[in-house]
């Protein structure tokens, strides 16, 4: 399918507008109470999450659309960038280059920036229920990254969770992980440190392999007597895997162990004690990182697909593969990470801050066509990530992914390796990334 034709139209009375004369507001706000009246005669589109994705749609909504109504809700105070916050981690880059204010680009694009909790939704009503209270919408976008899927290890066991948490933090998921696992990383006086990389497909694929090089690299800078152990589910590096076998083999052969086919079976946070397919392993410190699943908005809008064999939920948005609507709510879009298959040929689109960025892009054109009662286009993304693997001097490889439609009408991915690791990476990589807060951060 290249195209569909949508409709929109206007709601005939927005949520607690009177037909008569005006009501008085109620005493006390509650989340069950309507918020936010709507701006102007065009359609709300409320985007759920301030990531890559979320602002990127918000911006472009507003340019593509400028009678729109756009509503953007985020948990967090500030924006925390995934992409170099590796670099962040051993202070290659400042916390000002990867945590910056999301008031800027609301006041500049125009649209309302709300900070509060999502916590469910009505989709037979178009709500959005938030701790501040409910929210219509005409269009919804779910854009709020993955969850840590802690409950494939331990089930229900929530003491285990929150110490695996707390104590071994990932910081995947933009909070109060992140200044964690900083303050672990500076404080970490040696013995063996174990990182567990989650099973595919998850939050950017050739992400872990990065933080286990700058980790080394701070290790050795600083004569740590310290090793890494990278437990590793696939049965090679991928993505670039050439180009991280030599770092790790020229750069860090006395401080990283690679262990393949290393599936996680249990998990013991207490006694610091992992049970994987190829061996049980003890560590002194650690950075777990479990399976990935969409968020829990995804969940709360009872929009997880289902596997067409078991029936078991997939973990993530059951989506139209092109146009990025939920299968059954086409009122309904998804962006980023949390997004669902693409293709047999490859699985999921990398969840990546770039594809991210670009698909936010073509769902605010997608949903502008609709508006504009136009035939939509289906549109394909590209991917690029850079990731360095030396602080001195600082070089990187890079991945590029490019996607073209078969004759059948099926995606298929050409991935590029950049294995060899140069300074020249390096200035390309700053370049993108100043490039992209400039789009939807407006810097």
């Amino acid at each position: 399918m290249q195209r569909r034709h949508f409709l929109w139209t206007p709601p005939a009375l927005a949520l607690g507008a009177a037909a008569g004369p005006a009501m008085a507001a109620p005493a006390i706000i509650s989340s069950q109470s309507p918020i936010l009246p709507r701006k102007g005669k065009g359609p709300r589109i409320v985007i759920c999450g301030g990531g890559w994705g979320g602002l990127t749609a918000a911006r472009y909504l507003r340019e593509l659309i400028p009678a729109s109504d756009v509503v953007l809700l985020e948990r967090n105070p500030t924006f925390w960038s995934g992409p170099m916050s590796n670099k962040w981690l051993v202070d290659i880059v400042g916390t000002d280059f990867v945590n910056r204010d999301m008031l800027h680009p609301a006041n500049k694009y125009g649209y309302t920036l709300l900070q509060t909790e999502v916590t469910g939704f009505e989709r037979d009503k178009k709500l959005v229920r938030t701790a501040h209270g409910l929210i219509e919408y005409d269009f919804l976008i779910l854009s709020g990254g993955i969850r840590n899927d802690y409950e494939a290890w331990f089930g229900n066991d929530q003491r285990a969770i929150e110490h695996t948490r707390t104590h071994f933090p990932n910081a995947y998921i933009p909070n109060q992980e992140m200044l964690s696992l900083k303050s672990k990383v500076k404080n970490f006086k040696g013995g063996t440190l174990v990182m567990t990389l989650p099973p595919p497909p998850h939050r950017c694929p050739p992400s872990p392999y990065e933080r286990a090089c700058l980790i080394a690299w701070h290790i050795k800078k600083n004569k740590i007597p310290g090793k890494i152990l990278i437990l590793d589910p696939k049965p090679k590096i991928a993505p670039i895997g050439v180009g991280y076998k030599q770092a790790f083999e020229e750069l860090y052969a006395d401080i990283i162990t690679h262990v393949p086919n290393a599936g996680v079976k249990e998990v013991d946070p207490f006694n610091k004690q992992i049970k994987t397919a190829a061996g049980d392993f003890k560590f002194d410190d650690a950075i777990l990182m479990p399976p990935h699943q969409a968020a829990d908005m995804v969940w709360k809008a009872d929009l997880i697909g289902k596997d067409a064999a078991t029936g078991k939920p997939t973990g993530w948005a059951d989506m139209h593969n092109r146009l990025f609507h939920a299968k059954s709510d086409d009122r309904v879009y998804f962006v980023g990470d949390l997004m669902g298959a693409i293709s047999p040929q490859f699985g999921h689109y990398p969840k990546s801050g770039h594809v991210a960025n670009y698909i936010g892009k073509i769902v605010a054109r997608n949903i502008a066509e609709r508006v504009a009662g136009k035939e939509v286009v289906a549109r394909l993304p590209d991917n690029l990530c850079y990731m360095m693997v030396n602080g001195d001097p600082q070089e990187e490889i890079s991945v590029k992914f490019e996607y073209e439609v078969d004759a059948s009408g099926q995606v298929n991915q050409t991935q590029i390796d950049m294995d060899v690791r140069t300074s020249d990476l390096v200035k390309e990589d700053f370049a993108w990334i100043n490039g992209k807060f400039g789009d939807f951060l407006g810097t």
